[in-house]
């Protein structure tokens, strides 16, 4: 709504122009009328709709033609002033005025006019009838009032309805000539109507309704006033009520019938609570409301923000079957102006056999959304009423907004749920179905993937100690030369190479000497098709060489070529060095037999993920962290807890061993 309102009068001389205004302020007829009166601002406290407004007269007497025009272009309502007694001024609004005030100002933005009879203590009857055509000839004339100004009839009801043409105007929500609600307001109320359809039915019941009307007019219906609205429409149309609840239709019928009947401001209160402007567009504040960032912090959903998406979701799952099918997706998606997941969606998270985003892939998405771009995560919940729906002041109040990165490493511990992944490596090494395995997919399934379909992004949930992450891997396009700060920014790095092309491990070897080998940044090589014979790499060093001399884990190999859905191991490690940066794990070999992997195997068996996953963190970091502490008391504890630990790691290796 805006914040004042301009009022300006206009009309031929001594139609009485200054006389309504020194009336309506003195609040009685003035013995001595001046040529003019000057600007007056009544305060918003003392207005029907608390806005100020300021009332401004012309007078031809005393003002240009100029300044007539800086006045119209600034006016938000014009009223045109007649003598009810005077056929002349009558006929100069047609002939003069209303021309003069078209050519000021842009046709598709018309100010709206208000017609105003004064004089009407002068004569006996109405002007009404020769009124009436000329309203109906202009669609900007907003309403007509006949007043006095000498014993005061109507005048604080011609400057409410002034106002009210601002504030409430009809122009953008209602069609007289087709006498029918415009496109655009069908357009808005529908959306809205969607979003107050909490378990998308199609039909607002009772308690839906009266959760709409205390949205929007902090008030609930009486069950008795709930019947009268719902008669009211039964009256007039047969499918405005089905199953005792209003349908889309029948809420639209009510809001033409609150505009037939003048009461605009109803319409508008509503349309207002639920973001729109006075073109019926989504403002930029309800759209993009402000949130401060800081440095080296990320984004993420918060725990109110996940279970306002999994009851959207619940909404539109009409099947039941935990995926979202096309139409069921292009349902979600219509109170949006436009569609916000393309095709490469569906190669970035999780989807069902038949490609259908499945729960788990719907909300990665809104996760990875989140972390990459939170202002676009910030209009997509606008569009989809968060706030009006969670009853908060905006949608900024869904995002956590984590600690600075620095102080998470000097604490060693970090409270973040999204951990990045940049994949980088040489054209052709396998990077992008490194991306497509985590999201369970084996070479056979990536092939059916189109090009133009092809997403650099992949996010999935991993488990690391019984807590929930999700790792967002990143395909960085492989120009040595052009590596930006965001494409080497991240929590770890997997330089990939294809074990079968000999030249294939010299970029990554170079991208780390360069980019990564004083880096805290951890480093994970990836020897990727696996299942393919291994050539011996053009490089001064062998990739495990290369591995030992930097103190890098040994190359990690692996393969999608494979029958089943690939193995997340990688995934879930590759999370756990996101998670802890300082640990330095001993291997990740996979091999069962050492004394990381017999531990690691023992920690994640279904035994200790009873266990709380803090402690479980906790006790590894402690065994597997090359920490430089001198303190005589800890090197007790760790050696007795070295020797608690060696003893459980023999029971478990023997216990392998007869399983075997």
């Amino acid at each position: 709504m805006r914040k004042d309102v301009r009022i300006l009068l206009v009309g031929e001389p001594k139609v009485g122009k200054t006389s309504l205004i020194m009336s309506l302020v003195s609040e009685e007829f003035p013995d001595e009328v001046p040529l003019r009166a000057e600007e007056i601002t009544i305060p918003a406290d003392v207005t029907p709709e608390r806005v100020p407004t300021h009332i401004v007269d012309y007078s031809e007497a005393e003002q240009s033609d100029e300044q007539l025009y800086q006045e119209i272009s600034k006016a938000n309502v014009i009223c045109i002033v007649y003598s009810v007694n005077n056929k002349k001024s009558i006929e100069k609004v047609t002939s003069h005025w209303i021309p003069l005030i078209n050519e000021r100002t842009d046709k598709d933005s018309r100010v709206p006019l208000i017609l105003v009879g004064n004089k009407s203590d002068l004569v006996e009857h109405s002007s009404m009838e020769t009124i009436l055509p000329i309203m109906n000839q202009y669609s900007e004339i907003e309403t007509c009032v006949e007043c006095s100004a000498k014993n005061l009839k109507n005048i604080s009801e011609l400057f409410y309805y002034a106002q009210k043409a601002v504030l409430h105007p009809t122009g953008p929500l209602y069609s007289p000539e087709e006498k029918e609600m415009k496109p655009s307001c069908i357009k808005a109320l529908t959306r809205i109507f969607k979003i107050s359809d909490l378990d998308n039915d199609g039909i607002l019941n009772d308690n839906e309704l009266n959760f709409f009307q205390r949205t929007c007019f902090n008030i609930p219906l009486a069950p008795q006033a709930l019947e009268d609205v719902k008669n009211v429409v039964r009256k007039n149309m047969s499918d405005g009520v089905k199953d005792n609840g209003l349908t889309l239709k029948g809420f639209l019928f009510l809001h033409t019938l609150f505009i037939q009947r003048g009461r605009h401001e109803t319409t508008w209160t509503v349309l207002r609570r639920f973001g729109y402007d006075d073109d019926l567009e989504l403002t930029q504040e309800y759209l993009f409301p402000l949130l401060k960032i800081p440095p080296d912090c990320t984004t993420e959903l918060n725990h109110n923000a996940y279970l306002f998406l999994q009851s959207v979701f619940d909404k539109h799952d009409k099947d039941r079957d935990c995926a979202l099918s096309p139409d069921e997706l292009k349902d979600l998606f219509k109170v949006f102006p436009y569609m916000p997941w393309g095709p490469d969606v569906n190669n970035t998270v999780c989807t069902n056999e038949q490609g259908w985003i499945t729960y788990q892939g719907y909300l990665s998405q809104w996760t990875l959304t989140t972390y990459l771009d939170v202002q676009r995560c910030l209009e997509y919940l606008g569009y989809l009423g968060y706030s009006i729906i969670q009853e908060q002041e905006s949608q900024a109040a869904a995002i956590t907004i984590t600690r600075n990165k620095r102080i998470d490493l000097q604490k060693k511990q970090t409270q973040r749920s999204v951990f990045r992944c940049n994949v980088l490596g040489a054209r052709g090494c396998g990077k992008s179905g490194f991306l497509q395995a985590s999201l369970g997919r084996n070479l056979a399934r990536q092939k059916r993937i189109r090009e133009d379909h092809k997403s650099y992004y992949a996010i999935s949930t991993t488990y690391v100690y019984g807590q929930e992450k999700y790792l967002l891997l990143h395909e960085v396009l492989p120009d040595f030369e052009f590596l930006s700060e965001a494409d080497l920014a991240c929590d770890v790095v997997c330089l990939v190479y294809d074990i079968s092309n000999p030249r294939s491990f010299e970029y990554c070897a170079k991208v780390y000497k360069k980019h990564f080998l004083d880096s805290k940044t951890p480093c994970v090589i990836i020897a990727a098709k696996s299942d393919l014979h291994e050539a011996r790499q053009y490089y001064s060093l062998s990739p495990l060489d290369f591995c030992r001399k930097h103190k890098l884990h040994p190359p990690q190999m692996f393969t999608c070529n494979t029958p089943e859905a690939p193995s997340k191991d990688i995934y879930t490690k590759l999370t756990t060095m996101a998670m802890y940066p300082h640990a330095k794990l001993r291997c990740m070999c996979s091999c069962n037999r050492c004394t990381y992997c017999i531990c690691h195997n023992l920690l994640n068996s279904e035994l200790v993920r009873s266990v709380k996953a803090k402690f479980c963190s906790a006790v590894l970091n402690r065994h597997m962290t090359q920490a430089d502490l001198k303190n005589s008391t800890f090197w007790l504890r760790a050696s007795v807890g070295a020797t608690v630990f060696a003893v459980l790691g023999f029971a478990m290796y023997k216990a392998l061993l007869k399983q075997r």
